[in-house]
This record gives structure tokens, sequence and C-alpha cells, in this order.
């Protein structure tokens, strides 16, 4: 009874009008992830043991060097992951170090030897300046030969109103905010200081000669770093007599 229905199946499938060649041909075309998606069927072809004519292509071979460049560029993408993330860890390591070396200074001198000196060490920069805007009445703590003076208005006219960071992947500056340390800052980040205890105005700017900093980068750390800078600012500055 078994065999009666295969026989029957198969009669049925023999009835059944075969597509032709240039359908097969065409569907093919117009459905070229089908072969990858069913590669199982590559096994069942019968390769000829002798290609000739111009224009073979040898379909297997296709697929096998299609499914070694997916390969390397899998491979290329992880090692891309693996790298960035090294970066970004390496990049957390450092501005730690200099977070832990800021929270240590005993006064507002201390804060300006580490951000200008000790910094770009840290943060493997070429510059580090810190900077304020000039107020109608100076404040007599931000006299310092280390620290840039900046005209009334710079640091809205470089961040703009509502910016807080912002990230130059071409740095032009004419000595305002790096002074002489300019030529140097070819890329930059620039963040902004916002002390409160009637302090004006401040800009902290990290320059790279190399492409360091550019758009379209994450802007966390900084604006971490630019963070802790103010606060501790602020506390030094209310300890003054």
């Amino acid at each position: 009874m078994t065999g009666n229905n295969e026989e029957q199946v198969v009669g049925h499938d023999d009835d059944v009008e075969q597509p032709r060649e240039a359908d097969v041909v065409r569907y093919l075309l117009t459905h070229p992830e089908f072969l990858v998606d069913h590669i199982e069927i590559l096994r069942h072809m019968a390769p000829r043991e002798q290609w000739s004519g111009e224009g073979v292509v040898d379909l297997q071979s296709v697929l096998i060097d299609r499914s070694q460049e997916a390969i390397g560029d899998l491979r290329s993408a992880a090692q891309s992951v693996i790298e960035t993330s090294r970066s970004n860890m390496s990049v957390q390591a450092r501005t730690h170090a200099a977070v832990l070396a800021l929270v240590e200074a005993e006064s507002f001198e201390d804060i300006v030897r580490i951000v200008t000196q000790d910094w770009p060490h840290s943060l493997d920069v070429d510059v580090v300046s810190l900077g304020f805007e000039y107020s109608r009445a100076p404040f007599p703590a931000l006299v310092n030969p280390d620290l840039r003076q900046l005209p009334l208005g710079t640091i809205r006219q470089i961040l703009g109103p509502d910016l807080n960071v912002r990230l130059f992947g071409e740095m032009i500056d004419d000595g305002t905010v790096f002074g002489e340390g300019a030529g140097l800052a070819h890329t930059a980040a620039l963040a902004r200081i916002d002390a409160g205890f009637e302090t004006p105005p401040g800009l902290l700017a990290l320059g790279a000669r190399e492409d360091t900093f550019g758009p379209g980068q994450g802007t966390e750390l900084i604006s971490f770093l630019s963070a802790v800078l103010a606060i501790t600012v602020r506390q030094c500055l209310t300890r003054r007599p």
C-alpha cells in the first residue's frame, strides 16, 4: 500500500511541467541570494570535467570567493571593534589619571600647573591651556602667567550659546586659545568651565598635532574632565582668605 502511494507521487511529479532553463536563469538573476541561502544545492551539482569557452564562470568558485571575502570583512570588523575598545579603555584610563592628579591640588596655582603642565602627558596630547574671560571687576585669583586671558564673548563665539564641548578636526588659532602652543594644536577639544562663585566663564582647551579630535567623536570623557575641573576651581577659590 505504501509502495503504491510512492508510485502515485512519482507519477504525479513526472506530469508536472518542468521550468525552462531561461526561467531558472531569470529567477536566479532576480534572486541573487538564493544559492547563498540554499548552498546545500551546490553539493548536488555535477561539475563538468573540463570547462571551455569564453565567459565561463565557475559558480562554486565564485561563491567560495565571496564567502572568503565575507569572512575577511567580518575579521576586519572584529579587529576594528577590538582596537576601538582598547583605544577607549586607554582614553578612559588617562582621563581618570588626570582627574586623580587634579583632586590632589591644594591651591588654584596647583590646578593651573597640573592642567597646563601635567595634563599634556597624562592625556597624551601636545598642549593644554586654561583661560578665563576678562571681567569688569578683575578676579585677583585669576592673575596667573600660565592662564589665558580671553576677551569677553570669546567662549560664546567659539562654542556657541548651547554647546559646552566642541571638537575641531582642523583648529585655526591665532594664539588666543593656546597662546604659544597654537602651532601644536592641529586638532582640538574645547570645553566650557563654569566655576560659579562670580568667576568669569572659563575655557579648557586640549590640542594635538595628530588627528586626535574631530566632529562625530564622543565628548563624555571631556565633559567629565571639564566638570571636575570646574568643581575643583570653585572649591579652591572659595577657600582663599
